[in-house]
């Protein structure tokens, strides 16, 4: 396939482009930079320059190829109002890759973070939150499955608070930069709550999958860690930067303080079992073991 993809220049859309083409499909990846221009045509991918703002651009993208994956945020959570401007970005690109899309009955792939449940495990069966600080992405992911009924075979691949290759990336890369700036490598609450997680490269697998197999209307865990405890993640960032561990007020984690106190481990096996997706690259906490200090 050709495949048109968003975000192909960070750390899970190169991993994403990779996969492509190594399994014989061609990329044209949306770039908003020279910078990030160059970073695709050197991966092998064709660059379409633009944002996620260039509807224009973006419908184009979609309508010219097989299928498409979204994969670019402006990952701004520096306050509740970035958070929101980001989500409303991102959902009008949405919507304007889906109206290119209908009745084509081409793939159309993007993604959302797993569901928490009280108590257990979330999995495929569960469905994404469509309020609170990120409400609005769950909102927007719904609507793209609702596509099915258009002619679109859209999927929903949701990634866990953690994405990581190399000791960086997600939410553990959120408290390693916290880390960072203030000396201490911090946790809310007790840290017993737990966060999911996978490997760049294994995420990669899955959307590759799902563009090739996913039925219409379905969405995917790329689960690879059930829920380490936070404490846990924070105590391998301690010792790798030579920092003490602690508690910290949940407020120190801004817009996303909320999300992070919460309990919210998932489970991928309905994806493992039906797509044949088998995660093989290092859990998290081994992956923080390569955190330079």
């Amino acid at each position: 396939m050709r495949v048109f993809v968003t975000g192909g220049t960070g750390l899970i859309g190169s991993a994403v482009v990779t996969e492509l083409l190594n399994n014989g499909h061609s990329v044209l990846a949306l770039a908003r930079s020279d910078a990030s221009a160059q970073a695709a045509l050197a991966a092998g991918a064709e660059p379409v320059r633009g944002g996620l703002s260039d509807l224009d651009t973006l419908r184009s993208g979609a309508a010219q190829a097989d299928g498409v994956i979204h994969l670019a945020f402006s990952n701004d959570f520096s306050s509740a109002e970035a958070v929101a401007s980001g989500v409303a970005e991102e959902s009008a690109a949405l919507a304007a890759m889906g109206e290119a899309l209908i009745g084509s009955g081409k793939p159309f792939v993007t993604c959302s973070g797993t569901p928490w449940v009280p108590g257990r495990l979330s999995t495929e069966a569960d469905v994404v939150p469509t309020d609170g600080p990120v409400g609005g992405r769950g909102r927007a992911v719904t609507a793209v499955l609702d596509l099915a009924s258009r002619g679109v075979r859209s999927s929903a691949v949701r990634l866990p608070r953690t994405v990581h290759n190399e000791g960086q990336g997600g939410f553990a890369g959120v408290l390693t930069g916290i880390a960072r700036q203030t000396g201490v490598s911090g946790y809310p609450g007790d840290g017993s709550q737990r966060w999911p997680a996978v490997h760049a490269l294994d995420a990669a697998a899955l959307f590759r999958l799902a563009l090739e197999q996913a039925p219409a209307g379905t969405a995917w865990h790329a689960v690879a860690d059930e829920g380490d405890q936070v404490r846990d993640i924070a105590a391998v960032i301690g010792r790798r930067l030579g920092l003490p561990v602690s508690s910290v007020p949940v407020e120190t984690y801004g817009p996303l303080g909320l999300i992070f106190a919460n309990d919210q481990p998932s489970s991928s096996a309905h994806t493992q079992q039906t797509l044949g997706w088998q995660p093989k690259h290092p859990s998290l906490l081994a992956d923080l073991e390569l955190l330079q200090p």
